[in-house]
């Protein structure tokens, strides 16, 4: 007798739940014209204006791990949110990416130090100027053609090296960390600066070079 009382006290329960929101949806539906007309005026309200774009593009030395923040900060929007839509686009090799400056393809580069520094001394009337900077470190790695666990810069002596761009940060870090093991670049170990920095990995697979720098 309990249980049938139970369940007949929770049966009305439910169909009193059931029957009040068909009430509540019933007097909506039933609701005066006034209150209608206030409602749909609301919800056809003018929206919001659109923010301006400002269109920027960016030409990138080279497409690298190394440069994980900015493609962070494009990915999550965060360029949108200061009303910025870019273009980003790889340039391949620092001079390439000046060029682009120079010619007005791009609005900003993103390179080394050393191509303004260049275009300075070249007597550009209307020169380049950094103004930010994205990293601290250089992301290049020298990389040989089997496993050297017991690796010293002594092994370069005699060696050939794929180095970049003559002149370009690449090739002038490399230079920069040999003297600083006391290894003489231009004499102790041959160092090829005719293949550009883009190319040096595919020219090593071709079995250019016993070692080659590379960048991250």
């Amino acid at each position: 007798m309990k249980k049938r009382l139970i369940a007949l006290l929770l049966t009305t329960a439910l169909a009193g739940l059931t029957f009040t929101a068909c009430g509540e949806k019933q007097t909506q539906e039933t609701a005066k014209p006034e209150e209608k007309t206030e409602e749909t005026t609301s919800s056809t309200a003018a929206p919001a204006p659109e923010k301006e774009m400002t269109d920027i593009t960016l030409n990138e030395v080279a497409h690298s791990i190394f440069y994980a923040p900015m493609y962070v900060a494009i990915e999550e929007g965060y360029f949108e949110e200061e009303n910025i839509r870019l273009d980003l686009v790889c340039g391949f090799g620092a001079d390439k990416v000046m060029t682009a400056v120079l010619s007005g393809e791009a609005d900003i580069g993103f390179m080394g130090s050393e191509s303004s520094i260049y275009t300075y001394n070249e007597g550009a009337n209307d020169y380049v100027v950094n103004f930010a900077q994205l990293t601290q470190r250089a992301g290049n790695f020298l990389v040989a053609r089997e496993e050297m666990p017991e690796f010293s810069w002594n092994d370069l002596k005699g060696k050939t090296v794929l180095g970049g761009r003559k002149g370009g940060m690449p090739e002038m870090v490399f230079e920069f960390i040999l003297k600083e093991n006391g290894i003489d670049p231009a004499s102790d170990l041959e160092i090829n600066q005719s293949i550009d920095f883009g190319a040096t990995a595919a020219a090593f697979s071709e079995n250019q070079g016993d070692f080659t720098v590379e960048f991250t």
